[in-house]
């Protein structure tokens, strides 16, 4: 468990809530449930119901759809956030591969901190923003590797579709 100043702390050093008034921090850190999971353990599976972030206070997790990694994530992470706001199932499954401590905050939690410091929301269409980025310079690199025939062979397909 973390103390009130060492939660405070690391709250400060997440990217989301970096820009945030340390008055509003202390109250937002103090809401936030303190999770412990073992090693591979399924923290939640994509398709469920989802109205809670986390973020990774230590250890390592793994973000996948199946057994497909999507990517791997460590201390100061935030997953989870877009259930937040769309009310649509998890994308994506995230499973520990270690030991791992997370702070968890509710969507009633992160709505209330939003009526009172705005500055969050935009943080948090920020690192959205980014992931969409990164998720389509990974597509474009895996779309330029694949053989030329492969490619032909797709737009074939596609357009006798």
């Amino acid at each position: 468990m973390l103390t009130s100043v060492e939660r405070l702390l690391f709250v400060r050093g997440v990217p989301i809530f970096q820009e945030l008034r340390d008055d509003f921090l202390v109250r937002l850190a103090s809401v936030m449930d303190e999770l412990s999971f073992p090693p591979h353990h399924n923290i939640f599976t994509e398709g469920q119901e989802g109205r809670s972030l986390y973020i990774v206070v230590s250890g390592r997790v793994r973000v996948h759809i199946g057994d497909r990694e999507l990517t791997q994530m460590g201390k100061g992470a935030c997953f989870g956030e877009m259930s937040l706001f769309d009310a649509e199932p998890r994308s994506a499954s995230v499973s520990t591969l270690e030991s791992c401590d997370c702070l968890m905050l509710t969507q009633m939690q992160l709505y209330d901190a939003i009526d009172e410091t705005p500055g969050i929301a935009i943080n948090i269409i920020r690192m959205l923003s980014r992931r969409v980025r990164e998720l389509n310079l990974k597509s474009s690199a895996q779309a330029s590797s694949v053989p030329e025939t492969a490619k032909l062979a797709q737009v074939r397909s596609s357009q006798s579709s």
